[in-house]
């Protein structure tokens, strides 16, 4: 669908532009997560956003088909205000966007992103996009998520690994690609997650990865079996399908992942993988990872590593946790929020170290996620009238927590971490942590996917 900036936004903003003060000439609105499921964000997805929508010039093909569509949908058409960026700009929107670097993790509560308007004929602009970058919510509460459980997997990590470090990047899979609503999800919430993890089966995020954030390769994939490939097979060949497996990809230093509950898992493992299968395992040099995909997780991940040491044996690390030989899990069925820290315990209760067993989420990751997870909300908070600024916010008596921020804000960073404060003109604070990042209807900043990962890692 071709991008026509006039028609991306909300009916009821088609009559804003005829109920603002007539002598409103600037405007500012800042994003902000009010808080949610995790006390920070990390911020991520504006370059990806901006590249694809404002970045784009509005031409007058788009104004004669809003002009249309907003006459017919019984709503009153700016044709003076949207000729104007036409004459004058270009079709470049004269709006100033600054933003904390994508990647920062910062606390909940503080200002992300300002935007204000350059033309003074063209304030109302400020919040004719706010539907629009209001849709950062997504990625950055992907990314936010996927750091927790980051964080999380690293703590029982530490616990149970002699090299944590090197473990983590691939403990938690993307497998959200098929579960949300739309290709344009799975690329943009796809590549958030990667900002955290390195492992993944959404190709949309890898494409996004290039073309976005100069990224050759954000994440990685084995080869791996699904139901299919081992259906096709029938019941009394299982075996087969295994073994064609091993013939295909195990070689030394490979890892490829088989799922095995096709039929029966625990029959699979005992006597198919653990006794007819067992030497060819073993002399390929590869490391198999099994995959059940049914079942209570707490109950099936630490019986299923007991059979595979059974089977093909296990030694002691450094923590005095045991990690097994030759194979590994990989659980991608009901791993959710609240399920992976029950399935983490369960695994080190059991004496295995974590890094014997990945993760795999989908729609869990990807599409179960909205807005109010962490509370975004878009906000005008002063605006220019007659050359005087005004401090402006909502105060609602029936719910405070809706309470807004007043004034010219910014985003500063001192010994006491990062700080909202209000200044008297939309100037920068000296130490502001905010960077413009689009002006004028082009972008003024850009960053890699490597920057923003890294970032990530420094807090």
């Amino acid at each position: 669908m071709d991008f026509n900036l006039l028609l991306d936004t909300d009916s009821y903003k088609g009559s804003h532009w005829l109920q603002y003060p007539p002598d409103l000439t600037a405007m500012g609105a800042y994003l902000e997560s009010r808080g949610g499921e995790h006390p920070d964000t990390l911020f991520f997805g504006l370059q990806m956003l901006l590249q694809d929508t404002l970045e784009r010039p509005v031409s007058q093909g788009d104004v004669e088909e809003a002009a249309d569509l907003w006459s017919a949908h019984g709503l009153p058409f700016n044709h003076q205000g949207w000729q104007r960026l036409l004459s004058v700009h270009g079709g470049r929107l004269p709006l100033r966007i600054r933003a904390v670097p994508e990647g920062s993790r910062v606390p909940t509560g503080n200002v992300l992103m300002t935007v204000e308007s350059t033309d003074p004929a063209l304030a109302w602009l400020v919040t004719w996009v706010e539907t629009l970058l209001l849709r950062l919510w997504y990625p950055t509460t992907v990314a936010t998520r996927s750091w927790h459980f980051r964080e999380l997997l690293r703590s029982a990590l530490e616990r149970s690994t002699d090299d944590p470090v090197a473990e983590l990047p691939f403990r938690l899979h993307d497998f959200g690609s098929r579960g949300v609503s739309s290709h344009e999800s799975a690329a943009i919430g796809g590549l958030a997650h990667l900002v955290a993890f390195r492992g993944t089966d959404t190709v949309a995020a890898l494409v996004a990865g290039r073309r976005h954030y100069d990224g050759p390769m954000a994440g990685f994939s084995i080869p791996a079996a699904e139901h299919s490939t081992i259906l096709a097979w029938g019941q009394e060949h299982e075996l087969e399908a295994y073994r064609t497996m091993l013939d295909r990809f195990a070689r030394p230093g490979a890892v490829l992942a088989v799922v095995s509950d096709s039929y029966d898992l625990w029959n699979a493992v005992d006597h198919l993988w653990g006794e007819q299968l067992r030497e060819q395992v073993i002399a390929s040099g590869a490391t198999v990872v099994i995959r059940p995909d049914s079942g209570d997780p707490v109950a099936i991940v630490p019986e299923l590593l007991r059979r595979l040491e059974a089977r093909f044996g296990s030694r002691l690390n450094g923590k005095g946790y045991r990690v097994l030989e030759h194979v590994r899990v990989i659980q991608g069925d009901g791993i959710t929020a609240t399920s992976l820290p029950v399935v983490l315990e369960a695994i080190l209760a059991a004496g295995f170290s974590v890094e014997n067993v990945a993760f795999g989420m989908g729609g869990g990751l990807l599409q179960q996620v909205n807005r109010d997870s962490q509370r975004f909300a878009y906000k005008v908070s002063w605006v220019e009238r007659a050359g005087r600024i005004h401090p402006v916010h909502k105060t609602p008596v029936t719910d405070p927590a809706k309470t807004s921020k007043a004034g010219v804000l910014d985003l500063i960073r001192d010994e006491q971490g990062y700080r909202t404060v209000v200044l008297e003109r939309p100037e920068p604070h000296p130490a502001s942590c905010l960077q413009t990042v689009f002006e004028n209807g082009a972008l003024r900043r850009r960053c890699s996917f490597e920057e923003v990962r890294a970032r990530a890692m420094q807090g």
